[in-house]
């Protein structure tokens, strides 16, 4: 597979206190089969939509597993050189959490956060490419960085990542794109004080592809999960914002359901 454009999200895993719990809701809600858990690597398991590797949970690290793990879907973003990217994270006022860590032959990973406390990570791939399925249900489609502190964002990841940058017209919200390589890959939204609850990280929430929006979230709530907001129509696609039972945030769409007419936006 060709090298991904630099700062384009190519994985997505989450750390879970219940790992058989999670497989289970994610089974049920996104279609998900997993693989075997891998020892030598802390028990990482990937999930698979139609046999195609789409994302992986993974328990807590040694000595975490008493202590209190908040669950949240963490990004990956493509890097041809991790330790360089992790040196402008820090340059540009980021947190460096781990790494540069390499991961047997499988690539090199980063975990980070900006200046404004959001949570991502960073992928120099080597035998595992990322994603190998995207943009259909069961599959990873789109992210949004939803942040308190835009600004602080809206510096940071053009200066680590080489992204291009386009608002949406109007002060209806404040969103923005990212685009790598001419292409869109991803979304910043600023969240004001009604927008997250007290004490909530600002983070990076990840939409997984369905058949369905409205089963799906019947599915979230059956398995004991939350509905944060919708599900709601737009031009991309019908969506909800949700939470599995343990806590992590995540997004489901269904983008053969479209209304409206696509946003007009303009260099920023």
């Amino acid at each position: 597979m060709a090298a991904l454009p630099e700062g384009t999200p190519c994985w997505a895993d989450a750390m879970f206190a219940d790992v058989e719990g999670a497989k289970a809701f994610y089974g049920e809600v996104l279609g998900w089969t997993f693989g075997e858990a891998s020892s030598e690597f802390g028990n990482y398991t990937q999930a698979y939509s139609d046999g195609k590797a789409v994302a992986a949970v993974v328990p807590p690290m040694p000595g975490e597993e008493g202590a209190e793990v908040r669950s949240a879907w963490c990004l990956y973003l493509a890097s041809p050189d991790a330790a360089a990217t992790a040196e402008r994270i820090r340059a540009n006022g980021g947190e460096l959490v781990m790494g540069p860590l390499p991961v047997g032959d499988f690539g090199t990973m980063v975990l980070a956060r900006d200046p404004g406390g959001v949570a991502f990570g960073v992928w120099q791939a080597g035998t595992h490419e990322g994603f190998e399925k995207q943009g259909a249900p069961g599959a990873y489609t789109w992210a949004e960085v939803l942040t308190r502190e835009p600004g602080k964002a809206d510096a940071f990841f053009p200066a680590v990542f080489p992204y291009g940058t386009r608002k949406m017209e109007g002060d209806e919200v404040d969103y923005k794109i990212f685009e790598a390589g001419g292409q869109p890959v991803l979304g910043r939204m600023g969240m004001g004080p009604e927008d997250l609850p007290p004490g909530a990280p600002s983070y990076v929430n990840v939409f997984f592809a369905v058949d369905d929006c409205d089963a799906a979230v019947a599915k979230v709530t059956e398995r004991g999960g939350k509905v944060h907001l919708g599900p709601m129509d737009s031009p991309f696609g019908r969506f909800a914002a949700v939470g599995d039972p343990q806590g992590a945030a995540f997004g489901v769409i269904d983008l053969g359901t479209t209304t409206g007419d696509v946003p007009v936006m303009t260099d920023a």
